[in-house]
């Protein structure tokens, strides 16, 4: 029996304790606030900053030494803790995906996070902060070969062919077509009104009024940052996403572990014909999609033209003429605004599903990543002959055909309930060739 391999036991980068002590710092300063300044004073308001970056520090430097991960054969253990020690064990298997994630401050020092993110895990998994840029980009690519089920050994970075890159200046314009931005004057009034009859300025009324500007501006002005230099590549790990301006993120995404995509065409930009792309990943958690860290995004902003071979190269997917079958005219009693645009329809690989009417979408699962496919009928659907059907799958998007014929939709999920075990036949059989390929 093949024991199996243990690696070296690594330490977080030297800076660490350090940047987690700012990092503290800007949290207590935020608590304090400007009138905390005031009410302190200078000299005992640096004072007692001083003080808490030097704790802060401490307690980092001990959380430093005492902690370390090492690769045990395909688990990644994760030790930490002086009087109470507490070691995680991570099984590769379990490990959907690998981000490499840059905030200001670690971009500045030549340091990066490595976020893990495992199945059933409500955020990511023992994110290691920090590592070397060059030691978390190698990292990665290990953990990630381990978890396909490769012997983990790499020459070098995997080759990455380009898919798509984002036009700065596309995603300037989408987010001034957006609500958030239009009331950006307005939040200006309102904050700037009560600095109006301010006599004297000083650091704490400028500080104030600066404060309460960026509350107003910074939703829309940190997605135009989160957004700037979005580029897809590819590779045989999967797609890796790039992003970010001021704080940058690295995604790997393995295509199995995509479970539909949902594509909107919101009100304001439908005359020019863009669109904006999303996509459900099984291993992110609420934690993660909640925290706007963009996990699902795909394409923040694109026209039909250019998001129609991204989204083929991605899933296969067809966006110019997707196979749709609209729902019958009764069907306006139900959804009088909405019944003109309603469609469902599949080919041998996909689920599609139409909806909206200010703003249309367009969801899109594969049917091998099917959980269940179901049939839900109302009381006033009864009475009119309707039912709608759901495929549902791991993540928040399903596929839904509403107020279909009753009929139609018993036959359709049945279609839908067999084409998506072939779908699963032949993707299993695909996966246990190329491993019987790669075991030598």
């Amino acid at each position: 029996m093949a024991v199996a391999p243990v690696e070296p036991r690594h330490r977080l980068h030297p800076l660490t304790p350090l940047l987690r002590g700012v990092h503290v710092l800007a949290i207590v300063i935020g608590i304090f606030s400007w009138q905390g300044y005031q009410q302190l004073g200078p000299l005992r308001w640096a004072l007692g900053s001083a003080g808490v970056l030097v704790v802060a520090s401490v307690l980092a430097a001990v959380s430093w030494y005492t902690t370390g991960y090492q690769v045990h054969g395909r688990e990644l253990r994760i030790s930490e803790g002086l009087l109470w020690r507490r070691t995680r064990a991570i099984p590769l298997e379990r490990l959907q995906t690998v981000d490499v994630v840059r905030p200001l401050l670690a971009r500045l020092t030549g340091v990066a996070e490595l976020r893990l993110e495992v199945i059933g895990s409500y955020r990511a998994e023992a994110p290691l902060a920090y590592l070397s840029l060059p030691v978390a980009s190698r990292l990665r690519e290990h953990l990630l070969s381990l978890a396909g089920g490769r012997d983990g050994a790499t020459a070098g970075p995997p080759a990455e062919r380009i898919v798509h890159r984002v036009r700065n200046g596309r995603v300037l314009l989408a987010q001034l077509l957006t609500p958030h931005t239009w009331f950006v004057p307005l939040g200006l009034v309102v904050a700037v009104l009560p600095y109006r009859s301010q006599q004297g300025w000083n650091l704490v009324a400028v500080g104030s009024l600066l404060t309460a500007v960026l509350g107003v501006v910074q939703v829309p002005l940190r997605r135009i940052v989160d957004d700037w230099h979005f580029h897809i590549r590819e590779d045989e790990a999967g797609l890796r996403l790039y992003h970010g301006l001021l704080s940058t993120r690295s995604q790997t995404v393995p295509r199995p572990r995509i479970q539909a995509i949902g594509v909107t065409w919101p009100l304001m930009w439908r005359p020019l014909g863009w669109l904006q792309a999303r996509m459900d990943v099984a291993g992110y958690g609420a934690y993660d999609r909640e925290a706007g860290k963009h996990a699902s995004l795909l394409l923040p902003v694109a026209d039909l033209r250019t998001a129609h071979p991204v989204l083929g190269a991605v899933l296969g997917a067809e966006l110019l003429a997707p196979p749709l079958v609209p729902a019958p005219r009764r069907a306006r009693w139900l959804a009088p605004l909405r019944y003109r645009l309603l469609a469902v329809g599949h080919d041998r690989e996909l689920v599609y599903a139409r909806d909206g009417w200010l703003v249309r979408r367009l969801v899109i699962a594969p049917l091998a990543r099917a959980q269940s496919v179901r049939v839900v009928q109302g009381p006033i659907q009864r009475l009119l002959g309707l039912a709608d059907v759901h495929v549902d799958t791991a993540g928040r998007l399903h596929v839904v055909g509403e107020h279909r014929d009753v009929d139609e939709a018993y036959a359709l999920a049945a279609t839908l309930a067999s084409v998506a075990r072939a779908a699963r036949a032949r993707e299993m059989g695909a996966h246990h060739r190329s491993a019987s390929a790669a075991t030598p």
